[in-house]
């Protein structure tokens, strides 16, 4: 079945919204309703064998167009010369299966990504070779070899398409693409940069479709959400999310902004780059080249009357002036930092000479994080834990001799990792009075973090304990992500 399910054209597939499915007996097609029988019969005198119509719901029949898609790959050697330089704006790849062979590849690639659920996409260019590899869940993963010809006409196709200078390949350049894969709208971020065998590039995918995530559903335990509902409920103040690139810091903002959202509320953000658009919310993209930093949008902001305000990140000592003084006249400010636990968000205003009588009167709380992988629910299999796995959690043996960890396997629906998904570990430090007092008289990180633990404040390490417990990861997650 699955020579006759190639044999049958994309295009008629897309057209009439048909997933075909193999089976041993007969060809089994999905549909969204019956109205697509004269179509199946036309399938039926085409391949000349049994059919048999599935109900199917639309957004399955265009997830498996998709995978469909990245699966017919063009490999022929007409590819490595044949390169159509055609600028296209918000290309639907699903549609775009008769074009020239380079040009399928590459939309084969972002097809096979969307499908693994990647969030990049790596081109990396080697003495002999390219090879082209996706991050899943924060593991990359190797999906293609390319020869050295077929890599030169890939990354002028990227360029033409991110519209970059096709020309200049000394210089790294930056560029965006936007493109449709069935109902999926994808915004990519292009970045090159010259090595020593040719330009390596990164491409950053981007769902603007995708639905964020509420406080309920990022991974926060029921007393840590209890906690960040608590700040969220204060009309001023700032609220401080840090971790490091990549720790899922800017889904926790876009998770607290829906939560202060309201008809009643003027929400403005300054983001670097916008990666949801949420509608009700004045969204600002910072734009370095004319003078829009995150200190001057942050400026202009405060003048249109807002209640709430986002500050994607607060990199120096102006932006971090401005958005202290901001949440002292009367607005929520929300804002990140680079730090590697809660504790040292203070000592890192400290050390952009923000005073401490400013840092303790505006300071409500911070949330710490890093991003765990979950286990995979269709092959996870428990087991009994050792004492040293046990101690290396810092629980103690005779209490849970008894209880199961879970480890990873790996089957088909998690590329044979183990995991599948990723949820997030907090650490969540709120600012009380004896708090407001210490921070007052000093910034040093190992009194404000003994300070905290006093106070209730669960250690990144701990609340991914939790989730071990609670069978959701691994011990050998949780280590490695908490290890700082």
């Amino acid at each position: 079945m699955d020579n006759i399910i190639k044999k049958i054209p994309i295009d008629f597939l897309q057209k009439h919204l048909i997933l075909p499915m193999a089976s041993e007996d007969c060809l089994r097609l999905g549909v969204k309703d019956l109205e697509s029988l004269e179509a199946l019969e036309d399938i039926r005198l085409m391949m000349d064998c049994n059919i048999q119509p599935v109900i199917l719901p639309l957004q399955e029949i265009e997830e498996g167009l998709r995978s469909l898609m990245g699966e017919r790959i063009h490999d022929s050697d007409e590819g490595e010369t044949s390169l159509i330089l055609d600028e296209v704006e918000s290309q639907d790849l699903l549609s775009a299966s008769r074009d020239a062979p380079i040009i399928s590849l590459v939309n084969s690639l972002f097809l096979k990504a969307v499908s693994h659920r990647a969030s990049d996409i790596h081109i990396e260019p080697y003495e002999s070779e390219a090879l082209v590899r996706i991050r899943v869940d924060g593991t990359l993963h190797e999906i293609l070899n390319l020869s050295k010809s077929r890599y030169t006409s890939v990354n002028a196709r990227i360029k033409v398409m991110a519209r970059l200078n096709l020309a200049e390949s000394r210089l790294p350049q930056d560029g965006r693409i936007r493109l449709k894969a069935g109902e999926k709208v994808l915004d990519v971020r292009v970045s090159t940069l010259p090595t020593l065998f040719g330009e390596r590039i990164a491409m950053r995918l981007l769902d603007l479709t995708s639905r964020m995530l509420s406080l309920e559903e990022i991974g926060l335990l029921k007393e840590s959400y209890e906690k960040v509902g608590q700040m969220t409920n204060y009309p001023y103040g700032l609220i401080l999310a840090t971790g490091p690139t990549g720790a899922g810091k800017s889904t926790t903002l876009y998770a607290m902004l829906q939560k202060v959202q309201s008809p009643t509320r003027n929400v403005i953000t300054i983001e670097d780059p916008v990666e949801y658009q949420m509608s009700g919310i004045g969204q600002i993209q910072v734009n370095a080249k004319i003078g829009l930093t995150f200190a001057q949008g942050l400026r202009t902001i405060l003048r249109q009357d807002p209640d709430v305000v986002m500050v994607g990140e607060i990199r120096d000592n102006e932006t971090a002036e401005i958005a202290i003084n901001a949440s002292l006249t009367g607005h929520l400010v929300l804002s990140t930092l680079h730090t590697n636990d809660a504790p040292t968000a203070v000592s890192r205003l400290y050390d952009m000479n923000v005073e401490g009588y400013l840092i303790s009167s505006s300071l409500l709380g911070v949330i710490a994080q890093r991003l765990i992988k979950l286990l995979c629910n269709n092959c996870k299999q428990p087991y009994k834990p050792t004492e040293a796995e046990i101690r290396s959690l810092g629980l103690e043996p005779d209490k849970y001799q008894d209880i199961n960890f879970y480890k990873p396997v790996g089957c088909e629906r998690c590329l044979k990792t183990g995991y599948y998904g990723r949820s997030g570990v907090y650490e969540v430090m709120t600012v009380n009075e004896e708090m407001k007092s210490l921070i007052t008289r000093t910034g040093e990180t190992v009194k404000i973090r003994h300070k905290a633990k006093e106070t209730g404040m669960k250690t990144l390490k701990e609340d991914g304990v939790e989730k071990v417990l609670l069978g959701l990861t691994s011990a050998e997650e949780v280590l490695r992500a908490t290890s700082i």
